[in-house]
């Protein structure tokens, strides 16, 4: 599995950039979740499995990148 760069910035492979901020438990299920920012300083959550995951090809064929969330540094 991947790691996770807290800190560090990423792009979906829609095209936005995000910059992780930190991790947090959800209190129902336990599940760690992924706190990323946007350049609008909107913030977002995504399960950490979802974050690091795969693009879905048979929804996107056409997606240019591998993950779902690329690295960037």
């Amino acid at each position: 599995m991947r790691e996770l760069v807290i800190g560090g910035r990423y792009r979906h492979f829609k095209g936005n950039e995000y910059t992780v901020e930190g991790t947090a438990r959800d209190s129902e299920t336990g599940a760690t979740l992924v706190l990323y920012r946007s350049k609008d300083g909107a913030l977002w959550a995504r399960e950490e499995g979802m974050f690091l995951s795969e693009v879905d090809r048979e929804k996107y064929p056409s997606a240019a990148q591998k993950y779902r969330f690329e690295y960037l540094g």
